[in-house]
């Protein structure tokens, strides 16, 4: 196996774009459809991470969770509170192995960026 890759469920393009790709820095790997009408299922990636994102119902699980390794994890906090999403403003949380951030997207999906110790 060389990774795994998380699905997200997702309801809204345009709010998965502003999301993901203009909010978090993700760029789309690939997207399809099977025809102009039907859902939308997308790649993006940031860095080395990879994730699906679908708006087909029985792909994913709205309110589902994945965890991404980072380093500068500060960093990456800072340049998104710079960017004055209106939705949201990240903040670090320190844990026994490092330090999280923990984001929800529009759908209720948890992205858990983490930085170990």
């Amino acid at each position: 196996m060389n990774a795994v890759i998380p699905i997200f469920r997702i309801f809204d393009e345009a709010k998965m774009r502003e999301f993901y790709l203009d909010y978090l820095g993700f760029s789309v790997l690939f997207e399809h459809r099977f025809d102009g009408s039907l859902p939308l299922y997308v790649g993006v990636q940031l860095a080395q991470c990879e994730l699906h994102l679908s708006e087909h119902h029985g792909d994913a699980t709205p309110g589902s969770a994945a965890r991404f390794a980072i380093t500068d994890i500060t960093g990456y906090q800072q340049g998104l509170t710079a960017k004055n999403y209106r939705y949201y403003r990240p903040a670090l949380e320190k844990q026994p192995w490092g330090m999280d951030m923990t984001i929800l997207d529009p759908f209720g999906n948890r992205l858990i960026f983490s930085e170990s110790n």
